[in-house]
């Protein structure tokens, strides 16, 4: 049994495609949160630094008035230019600097932002101040070796950029999973025809030759589903015609073979006449013709389903009931046989339920000594059949071979005298597949094998 993996699907051709979508909008809506950034930024940015260098001027005005006049309320005059808590007035004169607003050290400033000031050129420049984001404007004042500074705190517009960058952020994230949304959804849709393709082909593999494809409207998708049709309707057709020639040929044997049936029997009734070697082959003769006739019986009924597209057949059959029936008759030695309480239901054909078990163990009489266990019990929503048997196993390689027909020889001569027909376990296999379930064999604990089968529960 095959069991795809988590790695499978996001390889598949859906997620490839949902995710090309996603990456797209994540690419578009990066290059448009970058653009906006961009131009949002530098434009407040820009309006920031110029009312500042604005103001610079209005006020160095002025300081330059109060130093012409050697007005004695400088200091007062500073201290009424400061505009908020955040804000630095600082004017460099001979006899030093004079502050005012938040205090600190004029060490921290820039040498070349103050040699453009003493040179007679306004500078501005974006400085990190003790943690606190400014812009500081330098200008020169018409006295000598006097530079007026003012640091404008941009606290508030650093606040709103990282709330701008936040909600790009977001938006781009947001995009790139709606991307990803459509392009799973957009994918669903124009994959559903193969998606529908798969499953008719995987139903037609699995046996159902009767499966076809639904008409397409659409003229790109209506020449696939009508090719697919073609080819399903000429392999029913080949199938059935093979099945209808050897269910016909198997007929027509049972007549002969049962003729010389009997005329072996009526040998074998005088055998006292019959020299030795001729009773070896007759004993010989008569083995060969008891398993062809198993043969035909069984190669009758592998046809006879065949030829049937539709099962109509089945009722609630207690599982546990009836492998306790089929065992119960058997001349064998009786295996363990264990049930779950209360026993599981399935909806299936009774007859061929009692071949399916009758054929496991069948199978485990010739090739492995017996069944020594028959299990009946529940496993989520299915009811679970085990047959094991303490033989030599069945090799990894042939594992899915033996519910072939006519597959016998090695496995014969791993584990019997292979005096099967080759059709037991493709008999269990199709009428597990008619029934809706599955059929597997793997290694028993303590060596052997075990052939499992599972069946949908239904409720009593």
């Amino acid at each position: 049994m095959s069991r795809g993996t988590g790695g499978t699907r996001w390889r598949s051709l859906r997620w490839r495609v949902a995710a090309a979508f996603g990456l797209g909008a994540l690419l578009l809506t990066g290059a448009l949160a970058a653009v906006t950034w961009n131009l949002a930024s530098g434009y407040m940015l820009q309006q920031r630094e110029s009312s500042a260098t604005r103001q610079a001027e209005v006020n160095v005005r002025l300081v330059e008035s109060s130093l012409r006049t050697h007005d004695e309320g400088l200091e007062d005059l500073l201290t009424g230019l400061t505009t908020d808590s955040d804000s630095t007035v600082l004017l460099r004169r001979p006899q030093g600097w004079l502050t005012s607003g938040r205090q600190i050290d004029p060490a921290l400033l820039p040498g070349a932002l103050l040699q453009l000031a003493e040179a007679g050129v306004p500078a501005r420049q974006r400085l990190l101040v003790e943690r606190v984001p400014v812009a500081a404007v330098a200008l020169p004042v018409n006295s000598e070796n006097v530079v007026y500074v003012e640091l404008f705190p941009l606290s508030e517009l650093d606040r709103t950029f990282r709330f701008l960058s936040s909600v790009l952020v977001a938006a781009v994230a947001a995009s790139g999973l709606l991307g990803i949304a459509i392009g799973s959804w957009a994918s669903r849709r124009a994959l559903r025809p193969l998606t529908e393709l798969t499953a008719a082909a995987s139903r037609v593999a699995a046996g159902e030759l009767w499966a076809r494809l639904p008409e397409q409207d659409d003229p790109d998708l209506a020449p696939l589903a009508s090719a697919f049709n073609n080819t399903a309707e000429a392999l029913e057709a080949r199938v059935r015609r093979d099945a209808r020639f050897a269910g016909d040929v198997s007929h027509e044997l049972r007549s002969p073979l049962t003729t010389m049936a009997n005329a072996g029997e009526v040998l074998r009734r005088r055998r006292g006449e019959l020299s030795d070697t001729a009773d070896r082959a007759l004993e010989l003769l008569l083995s060969e013709v008891t398993r062809f006739q198993g043969m035909v019986v069984d190669l009758l009924e592998i046809t006879r389903e065949d030829q049937y597209s539709v099962d109509g057949s089945g009722e609630a059959v207690d599982l546990g009931e009836l492998v306790r029936n089929v065992i119960d008759p058997r001349p064998a030695a009786r295996p363990v046989i264990e049930v779950d309480a209360p026993s599981p239901v399935v909806q299936a054909d009774r007859r061929r339920l009692d071949r399916v078990v009758a054929n496991l163990l069948d199978n485990a009489d010739k090739y492995a000594g017996g069944a020594v266990r028959v299990a009946v019990m529940r496993r989520g929503s299915c009811a679970r059949l085990e047959v094991e048997d303490a033989g030599s196993g069945v090799p990894e390689e042939l594992r899915e071979q033996v519910f072939e027909r006519f597959t016998r020889g090695a496995l014969a001569g791993r584990r019997g005298q292979g005096d099967g027909s080759g059709l037991g376990l493709a008999l269990v296999a199709q009428h597990v597949r008619r029934s809706g379930g599955a059929v597997w064999v793997e290694d028993r604990p303590g060596g052997g094998a075990r052939f499992v089968v599972e069946l949908p529960e239904v409720e009593r």
